[in-house]
């Protein structure tokens, strides 16, 4: 039975939006959407309402005066109804850290990366900037690939992502080391009160000279990745060198260790070089080049709002050219078509609540996904929207 593809709409939400490369919901029953500004402010929707006051400003702290640094990703966790608290992922201003691995430089760019833990005041609208606690501290040694998403997995635990320190090419072969937290995608436990620790089935917790916090690694610049909320199963998006961008799969039942192949591939191919050994490798399951103008992947979300024809598609889109692609089972492999061509400087999808997927466009906007051959049911957690 051939797929049916949805016709996508997109409308927009209430507000403007200062460089916004994120949005999410807290899973509080509040049906409030946070969107996370670069510079280093969270703004909260509630309701029909952009609220006046952020919910969170350190731009104090942030450095987002180079290409890919900022507030770059924001998580809460499943208990945050009752604990308060909830995690960022930044680029800080000064050096806070020494080199991850004595072969990485450290030339004081000031974009080292930090994941934190704030906490709510008495205003559940509002956080209070001077309660951080800084529990992962990463040196980046350029400006470029400094990942920055951060999600809470089925299994509890926080996944936090990073790029393989930038320049070009990789030059320290982070992504294929393991003695480096640069170009893996992390899996640690957090708690309230702490640091954190490592799950015991973490794939490198017993590999000498491995760190123990890596959960996926060979990664360029993983930016966004995100859990098939009723499945389970990880799709990571990886920005490519200049050829290629990429989609990878990680089934639910998976105990990580995958080996995505950066710097040995870029995409489905060998980077550099006519051939490579591709031993041990997963490729990806979907990829796109450059030859229309597209350049940098953002990942997106396996939709499970309301609308049925969009039930199991995973978004995603280009942030040159705007447009967004659906990705979905097809037998025994993957098949993908082109669902929208946007325009829009696309940094990253997000979902509310009840599932639905909204677009966030870098310009100032954030869009409302829907399909031009089905109406909109009634959704409690569904904000006010107007048209552009």
């Amino acid at each position: 039975m051939p797929l049916v593809w949805p016709e996508l709409t997109l409308t927009r939400i209430v507000g403007e939006y200062d460089q916004p490369v994120h949005v999410t919901h807290a899973g509080d029953g509040s049906g409030r959407l946070f969107v996370v500004e670069r510079a280093g402010v969270i703004r909260v929707v509630q309701g029909e309402t952009l609220l006046p006051d952020p919910f969170l400003d350190i731009r104090d702290r942030v450095n987002s005066n180079c290409g890919e640094c900022g507030l770059l990703g924001l998580a809460f966790p499943p208990d945050f109804a009752t604990g308060g608290y909830f995690f960022v992922h930044y680029s800080a201003v000064g050096n806070p850290v020494s080199p991850d691995a004595p072969s990485e430089p450290d030339p004081g760019t000031g974009n080292d990366t930090v994941v934190a833990r704030f906490r709510i005041t008495g205003d559940g609208n509002v956080a209070d900037p001077d309660s951080e606690e800084r529990i992962l501290l990463v040196n980046q040694p350029y400006t470029n690939h400094n990942g920055g998403h951060l999600t809470f997995g089925p299994d509890g635990y926080l996944y936090v992502g990073l790029g393989d320190g930038g320049s070009g090419g990789d030059p320290f072969n982070a992504g294929q080391r393991t003695d480096t937290l640069l170009g893996k995608i992390l899996r640690i436990q957090v708690g309230a009160t702490g640091s954190y620790t490592i799950p015991t089935d973490n794939p490198f917790a017993q590999v000498a000279g491995s760190r123990d916090e890596i959960w996926a690694y060979g990664l360029r610049n993983p930016w966004r990745f995100n859990f098939d909320r009723l499945t389970g199963d990880l799709y990571i998006a990886d920005v490519g060198q200049g050829s290629y961008e990429e989609v990878n799969f990680q089934p639910a039942a998976g105990s990580g260790g995958e080996n995505y192949g950066w710097r040995i591939m870029e995409g489905m191919h060998c980077y550099g070089s006519p051939t490579c050994d591709q031993t041990g490798l997963t490729l990806p399951v979907a990829e796109y080049d450059h030859s229309r103008g597209d350049c940098s992947i953002t990942g997106g979300m396996v939709y499970r709002g309301f609308l049925t024809r969009l039930q199991g598609i995973y978004l995603y889109g280009d942030f040159c050219t705007g447009r967004i692609w659906g990705l979905q089972r097809d037998g025994s492999g993957w098949a993908v078509q082109e669902l929208a061509d946007t325009r829009l400087r696309i940094s990253s999808f997000g979902e509310d609540e009840a599932g639905n997927v909204f677009v966030v466009d870098m310009d100032g906007g954030i869009y409302l996904v829907g399909d031009a051959g089905h109406t909109w049911p009634h959704a409690l957690f569904l904000p006010s929207v107007r048209r552009p």
